[in-house]
């Protein structure tokens, strides 16, 4: 089972991220969606601020650990676990693979019982809850990991999409809708915009047509026509090899990107608001942020050490490596629930 709460879209995740290009599996041991309250977490997880901890400074005996651990799903949360999952072996001769083929792929694997752990940029759906427990998976346990912001960007040669509406944003993504800048705005030129966004197998899909889709006109879908990818370093190239694309993504591929991309501020309703850190502490930037979440069951908790381990290390490390990859850490309240959550577990 799994207890789910309201999950933060006001405390914004931006950052510069240490982005690895591919879905290969990674080996840790060097081988081979109603607005929800901003302060709660979604699911079985407490929250709180970020942890001081540095890798293997808590009380957890990681060099007794072994085994492997197998990681899907979210590519915006790939390089959180993967940088966790390399300090890890620093500390457990634990084998780690993480690999993305999208929030709703890792989620597939995860009820098919592929996986031991699914990385998630949105929480999980009850479909696929109700999936996981028809497979025989009743006991789904979710942690809060960090926040994104959902980053809306141009070539770093267009000079005119500096700030979009909602409405504007959606007549550019939804189905039969803008073709050209200047359908969204007529002082914009009459060219053609090339569309890059993420696949639908993407949690960051799910969100963008949550809030920025469906959230605007309920009656409107996605727009199919364009290039799309559950691999963010994809969109980010292409975006960097056009002057009239459009697109979005996490926060973190942006920052990495450097100037070869431009943010666009979003007008949420209150004027226009760059992703910047201080609009993901004060929440100004709104609605484009979510909570990032891993998933994993309550019985390798308690059965396989190797997970509690990592999932233990997770928390403890959040706030050294999240900050470290470009994502901004959880608030003290948030990452202390996500610790209380766990201790039940701990020997």
């Amino acid at each position: 089972m799994i207890t789910k709460t309201k999950s933060s879209r006001t405390i914004v995740m931006l950052a510069a991220g240490l982005m690895v290009a591919g879905a290969m599996a990674f080996s840790a041991c060097g081988d081979d969606d109603s607005d929800p309250d901003p302060t709660a977490t979604s699911g079985t997880g407490a929250t709180s601020a970020p942890s001081t901890s540095t890798a293997g400074t808590d009380d957890f005996d990681y060099s007794s650990l072994g085994g492997e651990i197998r990681i899907d799903g979210s590519s915006t949360v790939f390089p959180i676990s993967e940088a966790v999952a390399e300090e890890f072996s620093a500390v457990a001769d634990t084998r780690v693979n993480v690999a993305f083929s999208g929030t709703g792929g890792g989620i597939e694997k995860f009820c098919r019982g592929e996986i031991e752990i699914a990385d998630a940029s949105r929480p999980i759906k009850d479909e696929e809850l109700a999936a996981c427990t028809a497979a025989g998976i009743d006991d789904v346990y979710e942690v809060r990991v960090a926040t994104d912001a959902l980053t809306v960007v141009v070539n770093a040669d267009n000079t005119w999409a500096e700030c979009m509406t909602l409405e504007q944003l959606n007549l550019a993504f939804k189905t039969d809708g803008a073709k050209q800048w200047s359908d969204i705005d007529p002082a914009w030129p009459a060219e053609d915009i090339e569309f890059f966004f993420p696949g639908t197998d993407s949690g960051t899909f799910d969100y963008f047509v949550e809030e920025a889709i469906e959230g605007v006109d309920e009656a409107a879908t996605h727009r199919g026509d364009g290039t799309a990818s559950e691999d963010d370093n994809v969109l980010a190239t292409g975006v960097e090899g056009n002057k009239n694309a459009l697109g979005y993504f996490g926060f973190a591929y942006f920052q990495e990107a450097g100037d070869q991309l431009k943010s666009v501020a979003i007008d949420g309703g209150d004027g226009c608001v760059e992703p910047t850190f201080d609009a993901a502490l004060d929440g100004s930037y709104s609605p484009l942020s979510r909570p990032l979440f891993i998933y994993t069951r309550e019985s390798f908790l308690e059965e396989k050490p190797e997970v509690l381990g990592f999932v233990n290390f997770y928390i403890e490390n959040s706030a050294t490596l999240v900050e470290e990859v470009g994502y901004i850490t959880l608030p003290d309240d948030i990452l202390g629930e996500q610790r209380a959550k766990l201790a039940p577990f701990l020997p």
